[in-house]
């Protein structure tokens, strides 16, 4: 939220709820989504070890291959919080 730098009020009102909602977003994913022994990171910490991971996707002939770097995020890691995600309920309506 500091980098509200823009010369117009309305400019900076919405970076302003951008950066709320990826915020809230943000600790949303750490409650619902995250194992327990990486659930006390950051979200900087999150940001820099999940989210800015190297990936690559490649497409054969009937299927795609997401190769992803294993320095932080590892295939376990990663597979725990695919599990996560598809065990959460799905909302009624």
């Amino acid at each position: 939220m500091m980098r509200l730098s823009c010369h117009r009020f309305r400019s900076n009102g919405v970076r302003l709820w951008l950066s709320v909602i990826a915020y809230n977003l943000g600790n949303l994913w750490r409650r619902l989504v995250l194992p327990q022994q990486i659930g006390n990171w950051s979200l900087a910490s999150l940001q820099l070890r999940l989210v800015k991971t190297g990936g690559r996707l490649v497409k054969h002939a009937r299927y795609y291959w997401l190769l992803l770097a294993e320095s932080h995020l590892t295939r376990r890691l990663f597979g725990a919080m695919l599990g996560r995600i598809a065990a959460l309920p799905l909302p009624a309506g």
